[in-house]
């Protein structure tokens, strides 16, 4: 399997961004067995929208200045559920309570695990 590095360290850094601003439960998806749709995904909880909207607004910040290209953004962190899309790495940042709720790590469960931070 060819190993695309660029959606690699695009999907670290974007774990990286999250753990500086306090995100918790991040975890990094390897989908490029499981989708077309993105090469990672990753996942973490924001404790509030407040929280949700200060993660997204420094991945969208410093992925935009390091040449990253945005595809779209959905959602609002008021919804509890945010879903950034920069192509080959798609990042999702939920409330706990949407988190639980729709149980992304059982739907994605075939994915393998590239990282975990709790």
């Amino acid at each position: 399997m060819e190993v695309n590095l660029e959606a690699n360290e695009l999907a670290h850094a974007v774990v990286e961004i999250a753990s500086g601003k306090k995100a918790a439960n991040i975890l990094m998806l390897d989908m490029r067995e499981v989708t077309l749709l993105a090469d990672y995904y990753v996942l973490c909880d924001g404790s509030s929208s407040r929280q949700i909207r200060a993660i997204s607004d420094e991945l969208l910040e410093k992925l935009k200045h390091a040449g990253s290209r945005l595809a779209s953004v959905e959602g609002t962190p008021e919804s509890g559920w945010m879903l950034i899309d920069f192509g080959s790495v798609i990042a999702h940042l939920l409330s706990p309570e949407q988190r639980a709720y729709y149980q992304l790590e059982e739907l994605w469960q075939h994915a393998p695990k590239v990282v975990r931070i709790l």
